[in-house]
């Protein structure tokens, strides 16, 4: 069974709780820039995922469920996006969108002033559109 479902956590009681305040400002940032791009208003998946919209996944093993169509973590570490590497533009833009790592379903940013905001606009809207 799926753990990332959405919740009834309000997502700035989440996003209050959030440390270091340096992480806890790029997160209110993040949050207010892709309510803005989606137009909708964020969700809690799981403990820790802020949550746009929904999309159905299948695997070919079977398996399906239920993500956010573009979504965001304000990790201890780094800043973990989700649904910028769905797409084959996203992939063209990332490498526009300054220091960042990535893995088959995330991209990982250590300081959101490090990035291009414009890109990551961008990104947002591609990962919410799909």
């Amino acid at each position: 069974m799926n753990k990332t479902v959405p919740t009834d956590v309000p997502v700035e009681a989440f996003v209050a709780g959030v440390e270091p305040a340096r992480r806890r400002a790029e997160a209110e940032s993040v949050v207010a820039l892709f309510t803005e791009v989606t137009g909708v208003e964020p969700v809690m998946w799981g403990p820790s995922i802020i949550g746009w919209g929904s999309v159905h996944y299948r695997y070919a093993s079977g398996r399906e469920g239920d993500m956010p169509a573009l979504g965001f973590s304000p990790r201890k570490a780094q800043l973990t996006f989700y649904g910028f590497t769905e797409t084959p533009e996203g992939a063209g833009l990332l490498a526009q969108l300054g220091p960042h790592t990535r893995s088959v379903a995330c991209v990982y940013v250590k300081r959101l002033d490090a990035i291009d905001l414009t890109v990551l606009t961008d990104l947002a809207e591609l990962a919410f559109a799909r």
